[in-house]
């Protein structure tokens, strides 16, 4: 007997925007009844808003996040009994900085099909509307929070993209964008180029690139949208 597939479901970085997703993707939902999810709340939400016939309680959800530990072994079990299984994330696309690696991982040593489906990713769309390097660039995730690590990791980072023309691109939890946006600016040169975006497909999107002098003339007051930061010294 054939696996069930296993399909990775990107959800609006914006919530409600469902402009931003494929066709693909509203095809699908109405055929999946097993779900790994890194929110219940939010996935019903969304299988509702695609598929308002949808009888949710006969929908099988499983959580996956950093804090939880994932059924792998479910996920084995619905593979094997043939069962097509879904992974979303809270927004954006699964095992991209988010939750979903590992499932993907087990599906890949079982040889179960992995299918991607095209949606908004807040790292690429960053990095397209930039205009940093976008055929060199590294993404490091969070940064550390406490000093003198966070000052030392800013210069490396900087100086691994002056060295090898490399776009660097970072998140941070969004209570603390401000902080990390200060300490950006006082520890790169005033030549390197930074990009914040936000809001990405929302009404309120903000992708803007600039030197480190011309910010320290107009410091942004970052709310707490979650942010995407680039680097390109």
């Amino acid at each position: 007997m054939e696996t069930g597939k296993l399909y990775l479901i990107p959800l609006p970085i914006s919530e409600g925007n469902l402009k931003s997703l494929s066709e693909e993707v509203k095809l699908r939902i109405p055929l999946l009844q097993h779900y790994f999810v890194e929110n219940i709340r939010t996935a019903r939400r969304f299988i509702k808003a695609i598929h308002p016939d949808a009888v949710i309680d006969t929908i099988q959800f499983s959580i996956v996040n950093n804090k939880e530990t994932t059924d792998v072994a479910l996920l084995k079990t619905w593979l094997r009994q043939g069962k097509d299984v879904g992974i979303m994330s809270e927004s954006g696309c699964p095992g991209i900085a988010d939750p979903g690696a590992d499932l993907v991982a087990c599906a890949q040593q079982m040889q179960a099909p992995v299918i991607p489906l095209v949606g908004p990713s807040s790292i690429l769309l960053s990095l397209m509307a930039s205009g940093l390097n976008g055929q060199r660039f590294c993404f490091y995730g969070y940064l550390p929070i406490k000093e003198p690590e966070r000052s030392k990791e800013i210069k490396q980072l900087e100086q691994q993209s002056r060295k090898m023309h490399q776009t660097q691109l970072f998140i941070e939890t969004p209570y603390r964008n401000n902080t990390l946006l200060a300490d950006l600016i006082k520890n790169c040169s005033e030549q390197t180029r930074i990009c914040i975006a936000y809001d990405i497909t929302g009404a309120q999107q903000h992708i803007a690139t600039k030197t480190v002098k011309q910010w320290k003339g107009s410091l942004p007051h970052l709310g707490k949208e979650p942010c995407v930061f680039l680097m390109l010294a």
